[in-house]
This record gives structure tokens, C-alpha cells and sequence, in this order.
């Protein structure tokens, strides 16, 4: 693929190239990975950042489950590594994010803040954000007892009792999941009958570590100055009245939201938002691919991601390759 250096797209001595090959928006497990690979490929990729940069590992501690790291790895570590290695092999990284896509025609056109970027390809790596109560020490205590994935991080309280805040079929799956570990699992939820599908409820209802607190919301995740997690404060809708239970950890099972709002009446989503891809990682749009949870809404894991950032990049290579 060296080959694409000596083209009109780039200008020699080392300068800023006019127009780019591969374009990657998001700096997550998927974005860094599809960065490794393309630059590999001698593709000089140019990495967005974009707002959430790191995406959901830099919200979270000890990751456990992402291999060749038997002892673990901490989350911002494991992006600032694979980071590292994208530079290493060539990848410009840029911050800000984009606020504008064209591509009704290639090269694809991107607004950056004030700036205009043309590519050849795109590949849409923006992930997914998930949806959170709001509260200031739900922010202060992500990754230090709160966590928005039960999978990630329901191995760290084991012998302990945790809530799960949520109604729907992602809060009966995690509260599922995390009676492995859990002495006891608390679904908290505003309303007093959940909305997930029937047959998760009947699972929820036979398992006796369930215990269901109904008509309520979380006020507080107590306690933000130690950094740890020690209960939480529920007000019941119904009466206003505020109790405080104690608990060793929060899960916020109130759903994602990708990000796609960017994409909108371009590229193919789902009922979810989430993008739709064939034959790997391609979109609707010839050029444009995407990977990770931008289109994942199943499996949601830092190694998946990066295995559909590989398959990513590997597309827009072979896409570059065929054109005359």
C-alpha cells in the first residue's frame, strides 16, 4: 500500500496532506485499532478524537478480560497504550470533534471546528454513550462502584450487594448476569412494574437474589469523597419519602445511545440508531465503514471493538487497493 504516497493525494517532504486516504471519528478500542492497522498499511490515517476521547475505557479502572494482560490493565492505560502504538506506525491524531459530514460524494468532506477535511474513506468509530441519571456523584464515582456495564466489571463485587437502576430488558440482563457474583442484586426502578420482555421477568422473579424496589429513583450515590461506593438515597415518587440503602455498587441499566446523530439521512440505522453494516464493516455509503459499539448494540466489549476496528480498516485497504 506504499504506493499511495507517491499519488497526487500527498505532497512530499513531510507536509500536510492535501486530501486524506482514511479518516477514523472516534479514538475508542475500535478507533485506535482501525488506526494501527491502516497506518500499517502505510495509509497516514488521521484520528478524531472527537469529545468522549477513549471512549468508554476511559470511564472505568481494572479491565480484567482484554487478553494478554494477565494481571489487568487500567482502562486510560490501555487506550494510552494502543495509542501509542497508532503513532508509532504513523496515525496523526487531532482533537475536537466533527459537526459536519458530506457524503453524498467522495472525496467525503468533514467540518472540524473551523476546518475542512476531504477523504477518501471514512471510518465511523464514535461509539456508543451510555445513558446516565445525571447526577454529579454518579459522574464522581464511574469506575470507583458505579459502572454501566455488568459484564466489564460484575467480577469485582463479588460477595457484595448492588443495585441495578432500570426498567427495561438491559437492566433484567444485568441484574441477571451479576447474581454470579453478587450476594444480592437490587433492581431499582421508578415504576411499579418493569418494562422488559416477559420471559426476563420470569427469570428475574425465580431468582432469589432478586429483591425489586418499586416507585423509586436514586437521588445520591453515597460516597463521592471517598470514592467509593457505600449506598445510595431513594425517594419514592409516590410519597416523596427519602431512605438511604446500604450497598456496595451501582449499575446504571437505562440503555446506550450511539452516536449517530451526525450520520442522520446518510448512512442506514437501525430502530435503535445504531448503524447497519454488511459484508463486515461496510455501510450504505461505498467508502464509509464503521466499528464498534457505533454499530454493535449486542456484545458491547473492548475486544470486539477492536476486532471490528481491525475488520474496519482492513475493508477501507482493500477498498483503496481496487480503485484504478
Amino acid at each position: 500500500m506504499g504506493r499511495w504516497l507517491n499519488r497526487q493525494y500527498f505532497r512530499g517532504g513531510g507536509e500536510e496532506p492535501k486530501m486524506r486516504n482514511v479518516v477514523i471519528i472516534g479514538s475508542g478500542c475500535a478507533g485506535l485499532t482501525a488506526a494501527i492497522y491502516t497506518a500499517r498499511a502505510n495509509l497516514q490515517p488521521l484520528v478524531i478524537r472527537g469529545v468522549e476521547a477513549g471512549g468508554q475505557l476511559t470511564l472505568t479502572t481494572l479491565v480484567e478480560n482484554f487478553p494478554g494482560f494477565p494481571e489487568g490493565v487500567q482502562g486510560p492505560e490501555l487506550i494510552e497504550l494502543m495509542q501509542k502504538q497508532a503513532r508509532e506506525f504513523g496515525a496523526e491524531f487531532r482533537e475536537g470533534n466533527v459537526t459536519r459530514v458530506d457524503l453524498s460524494r467522495r472525496p467525503f468532506k468533514l467540518e472540524l471546528d473551523q476546518e475542512s477535511i476531504e477523504t477518501r474513506t471514512l471510518i465511523v468509530a464514535s461509539g456508543a454513550s451510555a445513558r446516565l441519571l445525571g447526577l454529579d456523584s454518579e459522574r464522581k464515582l464511574l469506575g470507583h462502584g458505579v459502572s454501566t456495564c455488568a459484564t466489564c466489571d460484575g467480577y469485582f463485587f463479588r460477595g457484595k450487594e448492588v443495585a441495578v437502576v432500570g426498567g427495561g430488558d438491559t437492566a433484567a440482563e444485568d441484574a441477571l448476569f451479576l447474581t454470579r457474583y453478587a450476594t444480592q442484586v437490587n433492581i431499582v426502578h421508578r415504576r411499579d412494574q418493569l418494562r422488559a420482555s416477559k420471559i426476563m421477568q420470569d427469570r428475574l422473579n425465580r431468582n432469589e437474589k432478586i429483591k425489586f424496589i418499586w416507585n423509586s429513583t436514586v437521588k445520591e450515590i453515597l460516597d463521592a469523597e471517598k470514592r467509593e461506593v457505600t449506598g445510595i438515597k431513594l425517594q419514592n415518587v409516590k410519597t416523596q419519602e427519602e431512605v438511604l440503602k446500604p450497598l456496595d455498587g451501582v449499575f446504571i441499566g437505562i440503555g446506550h445511545e450511539p452516536n449517530t446523530s451526525l450520520f442522520r439521512g446518510q448512512l442506514e440505522t437501525d430502530e435503535l440508531g445504531y448503524l447497519v453494516t454488511r459484508e463486515g464493516s461496510k455501510t450504505n455509503v461505498p467508502g464509509v465503514f464503521a466499528a464498534g459499539d457505533v454499530k454493535d448494540r449486542v456484545y458491547r466489549q473492548a475486544i470486539t471493538a477492536a476486532g471490528s476496528g481491525c475488520m474496519a480498516a482492513i475493508d477501507a485497504e482493500r477498498f483503496l487497493e481496487a480503485e484504478p
